[in-house]
């Protein structure tokens, strides 16, 4: 395997011309030990979870499907075996921010690595073939559109290749959430090069996703590795959505200057957010599908390579950010399946460092996805698939127990006990006995002929002067106005629960409607030969106030600063290096050094080469590049 420095390819970090020189790329072979490729390239000590056995099965010229959790350490069950066998690692990824991303920080590694996408002009597409006939690379990242484009597969069959792998496999999946039909053509690999390794990997598929991707991907044969999909440093948070502005400011008061993501709905919502946080002092950015090229490309650059920059999206923002110190994700809507919400909570916290996925959602949520469903051009059996996800994600909204069991319980995992990082673990309310508003609850949907909303019938148990109301006669009702012993958002909250429950139920023929759900349910409650206990939100006035107790932003700050007590102006002082450097060779500060390493650092002080390389995160490629910059600061902070 041919070695020569990454400039004399004439590449910058994602594959295009020209660039910043970088470290001489690792002279690595196909009796390399992983453990020494991990030690030396990429700078960790140990493997985690099953990387080490999917590491030596994929060396050994195994094919496999992995399972593993976003910040988990995927990457490198690929990248690692792309330098122990001999040939060119074919990377399958479908977005180029990932390939970007992946490519400058394989190149910061000091690994042979480029991209071939959409982007790319011809001379620097050509400059790139040009290494690959030279086997002048060890990793090349293609979208699935170009790697099926007429004569690519046979431009590469003539190349000694050390194994494919394709990343967010679950776009394959048609019960998955992000169906991605280009991705069903990807089985000819295993036709085409049946001796090859294959690699799929995702983080987000549940059973029956899973059994699909080894069907479509041909690899029946291959092994599964299923790591947990536990993130334990994800603080779970979910509110009753009363006045998204409000609570929104409220939550990011003390995420101020730290990277987040706030997904809406829809693009109105996107932009007006974006501009009350803008209004509010924060560095937002908008993402949407109805912004022009350059402007989205704006934003996402931004995110990317800036410090505590809060991009507010629709859910075309986020799938394959490599991003590793977004400290949280926001849902002002609910997404539309439990799958979306772990993949788009996922893009927090991937540095392992302490990260909040905090959510409002609210009755009103549920008919709209609702609605969403049946007026898709989708099949009834597809449409049958995804009224089932979205149950699945009322349950998680509405149990009463631990959040994160219910998670990953949805994918199979079973957690013994509470985890003791969600809300409904940190804030351990009691449950009440509901047993007659239930009842006046049920009453109300049988007497306006199960076929209204729960904001209708909130608005009659409350004794509203609305226009329906009015319109209906619904105010001559024996129910209007026998609600008042609780509000408008312990009603909502109830009508959600008894949803959850079974015991009403949301029919979108009826846009939304509720109407009776189980009769073995509903009889016993109605006849008073059941109880029924629930847990309902504070009232109104205590949650404008903020109950106190409550976890909020700061929480995630506080964990990070006790995980690594450090000197905090030397933090910063790495922090601003860190900025220059990435400022100067265009690309991301977090490919120069994550945030843990820089913690690290400053926790330990390393005062020569040799305990630097022990540092986590600092492989031989950036001990040469920028070890003597790092440790003259660290001395020069310790100088009194």
């Amino acid at each position: 395997m041919p070695t020569i420095p990454s400039r004399d390819l004439g590449l910058d970090g994602a594959g295009f011309l020209p660039g910043p020189s970088h470290a001489a790329p690792v002279d690595c072979c196909s009796s390399a030990d992983p453990s020494q490729v991990l030690r030396e390239v990429f700078g960790y000590g140990a493997f985690r979870g099953p990387q080490q056995e999917i590491v030596a099965h994929v060396v050994a010229g195994g094919s496999a499907l992995v399972l593993m959790p976003t910040g988990g350490g995927k990457s490198l069950c690929y990248q690692i075996p792309a330098l122990c066998r001999p040939g060119l690692a074919v990377v399958v990824s479908p977005l180029i921010a990932l390939m970007q991303d992946q490519v400058e920080g394989l190149r910061q590694a000091g690994v042979r690595a480029a991209a071939l996408n959409s982007s790319l002009e011809a001379a620097e597409a050509g400059a790139i073939w040009g290494a690959l006939e030279r086997q002048e690379l060890d990793l090349l990242y293609v979208s699935p559109e170009r790697l099926l484009s007429p004569g690519f597969l046979d431009r590469l069959a003539a190349l000694p290749l050390a194994l494919f792998a394709i990343d967010e496999a679950h776009c394959v999946s048609q019960w998955g959430h992000d169906f991605r039909p280009e991705y069903l053509q990807l089985a000819v690999l295993a036709e085409r090069f049946a001796t090859i390794p294959r690699l799929a990997l995702t983080a987000t598929a549940d059973p029956r996703t899973r059994e699909e991707i080894r069907e479509r991907l041909k690899l029946q044969q291959g092994r599964v590795f299923l790591a947990s999909f536990d993130r334990p440093n994800i603080r779970y948070l979910l509110r009753d959505k009363d006045e998204p502005r409000r609570q929104l400011l409220a939550f990011l008061a003390d995420h101020r200057g730290e990277a987040g993501i706030v997904y809406a709905r829809s693009r109105s919502r996107v932009d007006r957010f974006a501009a009350e946080l803008r209004a509010a002092g924060f560095d937002a950015v908008a993402y949407h599908a109805g912004l022009d090229a350059a402007e989205r490309s704006s934003a996402l650059n931004r995110f990317r390579r800036e410090c505590g920059v809060v991009v507010v999206a629709t859910i075309a923002f986020g799938m394959g950010i490599d991003k590793p110190d977004v400290r949280f994700v926001v849902h002002l809507d609910l997404p539309k399946s439990l799958e979306a919400y772990y993949q788009e909570t996922g893009r927090a916290g991937r540095d392992g460092l302490p990260a909040e996925a905090w959510m409002v959602h609210g009755a009103g949520d549920v008919p709209q996805l609702r609605r969403f469903i049946e007026d898709s051009e989708a099949s009834e059996a597809q449409k049958r698939i995804e009224h089932g996800k979205l149950d699945a994600l009322i349950n998680f909204t509405e149990t009463g127990g631990c959040r994160r069991q219910v998670l990953l319980h949805h994918f199979g995992e079973t957690l013994a006990e509470a985890c003791g990082n969600c809300d409904l673990c940190l804030e351990p309310e009691r449950a009440v006995d509901v047993t007659e508003a239930a009842r006046k609850a049920l009453s109300a949907a049988f007497r306006t002929g199960q076929r209204f909303g729960a904001a209708h019938l909130v608005d009659v148990l409350l004794g509203g002067d609305t226009a329906k109301i009015r319109e209906l006669g619904h105010g001559s009702l024996s129910v209007y106005g026998i609600g008042k012993e609780l509000d408008r958002g312990q009603w909502r909250s109830l009508f959600r629960q008894l949803v959850a429950g079974g015991y009403l139920l949301n029919d979108p023929e009826a846009r939304g409607g509720l109407s009776f759900g189980s009769q073995q349910l509903v009889k016993p409650l109605l006849r008073g030969e059941a109880r029924l206990a629930l847990r309902l939100p504070p009232p109104a006035q205590q949650r404008r106030r903020g109950a106190p107790g409550l976890p909020g932003g700061s929480a995630s700050r506080a964990a990070i600063e006790a995980e690594a007590p450090v000197d905090g102006v030397l933090l910063q002082s790495l922090k601003e290096w860190r900025r220059q450097q990435a400022r100067e060779q265009g690309v991301p500060p977090y490919v120069v050094f994550h945030d843990r390493t820089l913690l690290e650092m400053a926790a330990c002080r390393p005062a020569d080469l040799a305990a630097l390389a022990e540092v986590g995160g600092v492989g031989q490629a950036k001990l040469e590049r920028y070890g003597a910059a790092v440790l003259a600061l660290l001395a020069s902070a310790s100088t009194p």
